[in-house]
């Protein structure tokens, strides 16, 4: 991954806006506040970027603020105006996958043994404390140590398979092998065939698998929205170029609408809402190059400079994986 972004100007615009000093990763579409997914991002983009100083001023700002569990793992949320900043100790599983996966990209990278022991550690956590491994059979990553099992809720084990990144997967196996990582990545691939709801055959956010038949999980919307938007950018970035995996979404997404992606209700497979900051759209870019060797549209080569932090992110994740994949689709 190491300079597979580059220097680019959508890298500078995207630290200076979003990265601070100290290298807090701000979410400006969500009250400022900074998250261990956010990290995780930023430190990944700055490998990607061959930014060193970047990632290690994310990387020291995430260890002093966010690792302040028993465990290797972080906490999810740190709020700037509340005092403790952290008030909630449950981890997000998907944000200690991208830092523990960012921090194996630089270990390698830049041939730096700390990153990796890091790594290792925060990988051997996620492994012990928020994977099923032996759940009737099929290995479930849950979304938190806390608050998704079928101990906890009726509904439960709870998922989100957008927390499933596939391409940080293999990365885990190298720090930490005595996990079986590659088969928790084979049961999200099936996963995203499987959890497929409405006429639409959606996935939605959050997915029961009590019984281990995937439904829309109790007590949440049964929307296809901000979080699954996700998962057609990490099964790319994986590697995984069939179309069987993206077909529901090609459909989605087969005329492109100017107002933005659709939040479909899997339920009504009425539009919600709509995904309206143009990073959103090159993920369909993203899904279509992958699937069919599309070039990217030009105009997604360049971020919008004045977008928030999360549809920014997605764009140069994107990006990311078109060089480092796709470099056909970038029409150069």
């Amino acid at each position: 991954m190491l300079n597979s972004l580059g220097n680019t100007p959508g890298w500078r615009n995207y630290k200076a806006r979003f990265v601070t000093d100290q290298g807090r990763v701000v979410d400006t579409g969500n009250g400022r506040i900074s998250h261990s997914e956010g990290q995780g991002y930023g430190m990944l983009l700055a490998v990607a970027a061959g930014d060193r100083d970047a990632f290690q001023r994310i990387w020291n700002w995430t260890r002093a603020n966010l690792m302040v569990r028993d465990d290797a793992l972080l906490a999810w949320r740190w709020e700037p105006d509340k005092r403790p900043a952290v008030a909630d100790m449950n981890d997000a599983t998907d944000g200690d996958i991208l830092v523990a996966w960012a921090l194996a990209e630089a270990a390698e990278g830049w041939s730096d043994e700390g990153y990796r022991l890091a790594s290792r550690r925060i990988a051997v956590d996620i492994a012990r404390r928020t994977v099923l491994f032996r759940n009737e059979g099929l290995p479930l990553l849950l979304p938190a140590m806390n608050g998704f099992s079928a101990e906890e809720r009726s509904d439960g084990p709870v998922i989100n398979l957008s927390y499933w990144v596939f391409p940080a997967f293999p990365r885990l196996a190298g720090v930490a092998p005595e996990f079986e990582w590659s088969r928790l990545s084979a049961v999200g691939q099936e996963l995203t065939l499987r959890a497929r709801f409405g006429s639409a055959q959606l996935p939605t956010e959050w997915i029961s698998m009590r019984g281990g038949q995937p439904q829309p999980a109790t007590g949440f919307a049964p929307h296809f929205s901000y979080n699954a938007v996700r998962l057609p950018l990490y099964l790319a970035m994986a590697g995984i170029t069939e179309r069987t995996y993206y077909e529901p979404l090609l459909k989605l997404w087969a005329e492109p609408d100017p107002a933005g992606l659709p939040i479909i209700d899997t339920a009504s497979d009425a539009v919600a809402g709509r995904m309206a900051e143009p990073g959103y759209a090159a993920i369909p870019a993203l899904a279509v190059c992958a699937v069919s060797g599309t070039p990217l549209p030009a105009g997604l080569s360049d971020p919008v400079p004045n977008e928030n932090y999360y549809p920014a992110t997605l764009h140069l994740l994107a990006l990311t994986a078109t060089n480092m994949r796709y470099r056909s689709c970038l029409g150069r």
